[in-house]
């Protein structure tokens, strides 16, 4: 089919998707341009500099504005939602029931209060009777299934080599900080958390009648047992290998291999019946076997005391939760706690996500939001195709392949067709630890019903209520949930420049996570399994070189970078997601138009519409962690990063030589 007929009929295919919104000719109007900023030099502070000087961080806030601190506003529907079921009455058994008892009891702080450490003092008594290490592992197993994974961290999920079946993994853990380089690095920014986390553990022995002095000796040593597990720990860059993370070996063998762990005894305990597993971090587990020896009993004891407190600390009274936010403030720069009820609504949208999710839909999403949205996804992945049909550095037989696995991705938008129930879940209005617990639990043995049974491909895994989105490698399938299709990302109202600069730049960037660095090792069945030729995966790799090169350059703090390596998949995919959705904005009428709105081109308004998706503002603290933390490049690279390497961007704001975020044509990325 030629590039014009193939475009001919993918703009047939758009038009009744169109008419609606060209026949509404309702258009959101464009505000906070900053007209002292050049669009050339900075696009990201033209676009947001205004609301970005005004914009105020809620103190119970890391940040503000779109992207995940959304979430802070969707918690507070869900808190209303919840106020409002906990105080009905509402029949014995119906997830009403079940949402507004789980609630009530977590925002009976007086009960809580009352209560101090009691809840887990029966699991502390254990600790103190542990004789052997053989007692440490059991504790450590049985604490998994309820929540507290201390030194084990089990899951079932799909096999990277037989992607319809689920089999078990094992994952490295044991540590308290969010990442092993958190207990080498020696910047002040960094010790400074090092010093606030001990100042956390030793909060926790003294809550549970240690003295002073013995609390400062416990959190050290405890401190010191984490360090050494670290040391074990792959980087959050190595976690990115697939090959690498993917172990299967049978369990005779990783038993014989470790023998103080006793894994026969660890499966017994956690009810699995398998002849293998997927070891994906195995030098951890061969480390803990050699320290489950290599460290005094006594020594392990107040490991597992600590671990166990902090498992726990949200459930506790209130000078736990008071101890764990002291940390948090060095960690994330998070002035004041969050509220009561919002904390709750969280633990409520984690545990019961689904229960609550069908009240959030039936609130606050249309079906028509959900069926316009799939248009979306259809015409972006169209678009998407005639790209690849056009790549100057790619075989036929590749692209062939690419093709095959593009239109087998399944899409799901706004909610699960099918509905997880949690009967299982005890839930009482008084005991509010116990009912984490038990949903913890349920949890667990939800991940252990699916072992050795064929994948549901219908799963979800993230609530409705969530502004997020994914892509799945494993299942190859997108996932949008009703909470990130509302402005600024979607709106019904909004012409389709808004629309495609929004929502398009993430459906496409979820699609190009098929195709990034770990994306374009799974094949369309969503098995690791190489379907490119030689030379393609060659100029593939050059081509992501060019990512990691880029987005090392941009400094985000002082002399903070990017880490290029470690968000090459997300910003592989935010560059071809802008790519993908440029082209299906152009098979629109307004696309291929000319009319301006507010003053500002079709392909403005597009570009406007990236940036303000990407509208965040966070504190400095919270910066770092994300830099050091998340795959995802910071808000103003995800705007500047990959329109800089569009040539519309260039054509539609004349970005000249010598602007800042000029990019010569032949040195611009383009990969899919």
């Amino acid at each position: 089919m030629t590039k014009l007929v193939f475009l001919l009929a993918v703009a047939l295919s758009l038009a009744a998707c169109n008419n609606y919104v060209a026949a509404q000719k309702k258009y959101i109007a464009v505000e906070g341009i900053d007209p002292a900023k050049k669009p050339g030099d900075n696009f990201f502070l033209y676009i947001n500099n205004k609301w970005y000087d005004t914009a105020r961080i809620p103190p119970s806030q890391s940040g503000v504005g779109a992207y995940m601190f959304m979430n802070y506003p969707q918690r507070l529907r869900l808190q209303g939602i919840l106020d409002s079921v906990s105080k009905a009455t509402n029949t014995t058994g119906s997830i009403e029931q079940q949402l507004g008892d789980f609630y009530a009891s977590g925002m009976d702080t007086l009960t809580i209060d009352k209560r101090g450490y009691d809840p887990v003092k029966h699991m502390l008594r254990a600790i103190d009777s542990i004789a052997d290490v053989a007692g440490l592992v059991h504790f450590a197993a049985g604490g998994l299934k309820a929540g507290n994974g201390s030194i084990l961290s089990f899951s079932v999920g799909p096999d990277n080599k037989n992607s319809h079946l689920n089999i078990a993994h094992l994952y490295q853990t044991g540590i308290g900080m969010p990442d092993r380089d958190y207990y080498f690095k020696t910047d002040s920014p960094t010790v400074a958390i090092q010093a606030a986390y001990k100042k956390y553990l030793t909060a926790l022995f003294t809550l549970t009648g240690s003295d002073a002095a013995t609390a400062v000796s416990n959190a050290t040593l405890v401190y010191g047992i984490e360090k050494q597990l670290a040391a074990t720990h792959k980087t959050n860059i190595e976690l990115r290998d697939v090959n690498a993370n993917y172990n299967k070996m049978p369990v005779a063998v990783l038993a014989k291999k470790q023998p103080n762990i006793g894994w026969l005894n660890v499966l017994t305990i956690l009810g699995v019946t398998t002849d293998s597993i997927d070891v994906a971090q195995t030098a951890y587990y061969d480390q803990l076997d050699a320290l489950l020896t290599g460290i005094h009993l006594a020594d392990w004891k107040l490991y597992f005391k600590a671990s166990t407190l902090n498992a726990y600390s949200g459930e506790l009274s209130k000078p736990f939760g008071d101890a764990a936010f002291e940390y948090t403030k060095v960690l994330k720069g998070q002035a004041v706690q969050k509220a009561r009820g919002e904390q709750i609504a969280e633990a409520v949208d984690q545990l019961l996500g689904e229960a609550l999710g069908q009240l959030y839909v039936k609130k606050y999403f249309t079906e028509n939001a959900r069926k316009r949205a799939l248009e979306l996804v259809n015409n972006l992945q169209q678009a998407f195709a005639a790209r690849i049909n056009h790549l100057d550095w790619m075989s036929d037989s590749t692209k062939q392949k690419a093709k095959e696995k593009l239109f087998a991705i399944t899409k799901k938008i706004g909610y699960p067709d099918k509905w997880r129930a949690y009967k299982q879940v005890h839930i009482e209005r008084s005991t509010y630890f116990e009912n984490v617990v038990s949903a913890a639990s349920n949890d667990y043995r939800h991940q252990l019903e699916k072992l050795g049974k064929p994948v549901d491909r219908s799963e979800w895994f993230t609530t409705p209520s969530t502004v997020t989105a994914y892509y799945n490698p494993a299942a190859n399938e997108i996932v949008f949930p009703a909470a990130i299709l509302q402005p600024p990302y979607f709106d019904e109202a909004a012409d389709d420049a808004l629309n495609y600069g929004g929502i398009g730049m993430v459906i496409g960037h979820e699609m190009t996570h098929a195709f990034d660095d770990e994306g374009a090792q799974f094949d369309k069945d969503g098995n690791v399994s190489n379907w490119w030729t030689k030379g393609d995966y060659g100029r593939f790799k050059a081509k992501t070189q060019q990512v990691v090169d880029l987005y090392s350059t941009f400094t985000v703090l002082d002399t903070l970078h990017v880490k290029g390596a470690l968000t090459l998949g997300e910003n592989t995919a935010d560059v071809g997601g802008v790519s993908i959705a440029y082209d299906a904005f152009k098979l629109t009428p307004q696309g291929h138009g000319t009319t301006r709105i507010d003053g500002f081109t079709p392909d403005q308004r597009f570009c406007i519409s990236i940036a303000r998706i990407w509208r965040v503002k966070m504190k400095d603290a919270f910066l770092r962690y994300w830099i050091n933390n998340n795959p995802h490049s910071p808000p103003m690279w995800r705007v500047n990063g990959p329109l800089m390497n569009m040539p519309y961007f260039h054509k539609a704001f004349n970005i000249q030589p010598g602007d800042k975020m000029y990019v010569a044509e032949k040195d611009r990325i383009k990969i899919w």
